[in-house]
C-alpha cells in the first residue's frame, strides 16, 4: 500500500478488510479528518466512508461500493465471453475459448442432470450462470492483495481508499447470492406443491401419525413446523456463509503474508515462496468453492420440485 510506511501491521490489516463504504452519517455524527481537525454534521450525509468508524456508524444504510462494482463487472466479464461464443457457434470442432465453454457447459449440464430429475429450463442455465460468476468473483483472489488497491489509491490520489477486490470476501455478496436461492426455493416449492402443499410439507413432516390417530397430529404440528423451518432457513445461511468463511479465509492469509515483505530481505523472499505455496493450494479452494455453491444451488431446487406425498 502507498502508505504502507506509516501503517502497523494491525493497521495494515484491518485497511485491506475494509469494504468501501457509502451511506447516510446521521446529523450531529462528529467526523475525524487526518490534519486532526472534527467536523460536526449538521444533516444526515450521504457519504463516502473515511474510517472503519464512520462505516460501522453508517449501518443498514450503506453500500459496499467495491462488491458491487466487482461483482457486477465480473458479471459482464462472463456474460460478453458466453454470449461471444453463443453468437460464433458453429458445428464445427470447437476451439480455444469455444472448447473451454463448452467443456463447462456439458460438465455442469452432467452434474444437473445427476441431482436435478425434474424439468425446468432454468435450472441448468443458473447453474452455469452460478458457477461461472462465483469462480470469477472467487479467481479475484489470486491477484496480490496490494496491486489493484495501490492502483486505485493512485488513480483517486488518496492513499487510504478502501478498496476489496475480492467479492466473496463480503458476506453482504455471499448472502445476497443466498437468500436469492431460497427464494426461488420458495416461488418453486409453492408453484409444484401449492400453497397448501407447501403448508402441508412445513407441518406434517417429518413426524406424521396414521389417520386413525389423527388426533396426534394437533400435538406434532407445532414441532413440525419448528424443524422444518429451522431446516429451511438454515440452508441459505449456511450456504452464503460457508462460501464468505472460505474465501475471507484465504484473503486472511494472503494479507498475512504481504506483511513479511515489509520485515525485511530475507522474509520478504520466504513471503514471496509462501505467496506462491499458497496460490497453487488456493486455486482448488477457490475452484471447489464454485462448485460446491453451484451445486448446493442444484440441490436445493430438487428439493423445491420434490413431493413428499410420491414417495
Amino acid at each position: 500500500m502507498a502508505s504502507s510506511e506509516t501503517l502497523t501491521i494491525t493497521d495494515y490489516i484491518t485497511h485491506h478488510l475494509q469494504n468501501m463504504t457509502y451511506g447516510k452519517l446521521p446529523a450531529g455524527y462528529a467526523r475525524h479528518h487526518a490534519d486532526g481537525e472534527v467536523h460536526v454534521l449538521e444533516h444526515d450525509t450521504w457519504t463516502m466512508a473515511h474510517t472503519a468508524e464512520e462505516a460501522a456508524a453508517m449501518g443498514f444504510n450503506a453500500v459496499h461500493v467495491d462488491t458491487l462494482g466487482w461483482g457486477i463487472f465480473l458479471a459482464l466479464v462472463v456474460g460478453f465471453f458466453m454470449r461471444r461464443v453463443a453468437v460464433k457457434a458453429t458445428t464445427d470442432t470447437p476451439r480455444g475459448m469455444a472448447s473451454f465453454i463448452e467443456f463447462l457447459v456439458e460438465g455442469i449440464n452432467g452434474v444437473v442432470k445427476d441431482v436435478f430429475h425434474h424439468k425446468n429450463r432454468l435450472v441448468a442455465p443458473m447453474a452455469i450462470t452460478v458457477f461461472s460468476w462465483v469462480f470469477m468473483m472467487n479467481l479475484m483472489d489470486l491477484i496480490p492483495v496490494d496491486w489493484l488497491p495501490m492502483a486505485a489509491q493512485k488513480l483517486s490520489g488518496n492513499e487510504h481508499l478502501f478498496f476489496k477486490v475480492v467479492p466473496t470476501t463480503d458476506p453482504n455478496a455471499t448472502l445476497g447470492m443466498a437468500v436469492t436461492v431460497f427464494i426461488l426455493m420458495l416461488f418453486f416449492s409453492v408453484q409444484q406443491k401449492g400453497l397448501w402443499g407447501f403448508i402441508k410439507e412445513l407441518t406434517c413432516h417429518p413426524f406424521f401419525a396414521p389417520r386413525k390417530f389423527w388426533y396426534f397430529n394437533l400435538i406434532l404440528i407445532p414441532f413440525n413446523f419448528i424443524l422444518e423451518t429451522v431446516a429451511l432457513i438454515a440452508k441459505p445461511i449456511s450456504l452464503g456463509l460457508r462460501l464468505f468463511g472460505n474465501l475471507y479465509a484465504g484473503e486472511m492469509i494472503f494479507i498475512l503474508i504481504a506483511t513479511l515483505f515489509s520485515v525485511g530481505l530475507l522474509f520478504g523472499f520466504l513471503g514471496g515462496i509462501l505467496q506462491f505455496g499458497w496460490a497453487v493450494l488456493h486455486i482448488l479452494v477457490i475452484l471447489i468453492q464454485a462448485f460446491v455453491f453451484m451445486v448446493l444451488t442444484t440441490v436445493y431446487m430438487a428439493m423445491a420440485h420434490d413431493r413428499h406425498d410420491e414417495h
